[in-house]
């Protein structure tokens, strides 16, 4: 099964270290916020994961993080493509404090529009975390 081009496979997230994820499980609310999508490989830094916001949705976003900041992981319901296939989505719990990456598509135009539109994602995303 792929979504353009992109192969879906669990291995990745099975070949994960399990040092500070496998032991986390108390008090996720607390020191993690979590953030659900369709995880991916990072293409060149091994350390980092890179987990599709909303990948069928009208506003997907990529996130970026390292794995040093993910406490948990969580399987949840998959999201299904109108061909019907399954997209596998996790839940990460990230760590409290850690730095990540926003990436969103924009369409190339006016610049005090596209700043308009990462204020009004931003505080989108913000509602939803």
């Amino acid at each position: 099964m792929e979504i353009k081009g992109i192969p879906i496979t669990r291995t990745y997230l099975e070949s994960l270290p399990l040092n500070n994820i496998a032991k986390y499980s108390e008090s996720r609310q607390k020191n993690a916020l979590s953030f659900v999508g369709y995880p991916k490989q990072h293409p060149t830094e091994k350390g980092k994961i890179i987990l599709i916001y909303d990948p069928l949705g009208n506003n997907p976003a990529a996130l970026e993080f390292k794995l040093d900041d993910v406490l948990h992981v969580e399987e949840v319901s998959q999201a299904v493509t109108e061909r019907g296939e399954g997209i596998p989505m996790i839940k990460l719990w990230i760590r409290r404090g850690a730095h990540g990456m926003f990436m969103e598509p924009f369409e190339v135009g006016d610049s005090i529009r596209f700043m308009e539109a990462h204020r009004e994602v931003k505080e989108r995303f913000a509602k939803k975390a």
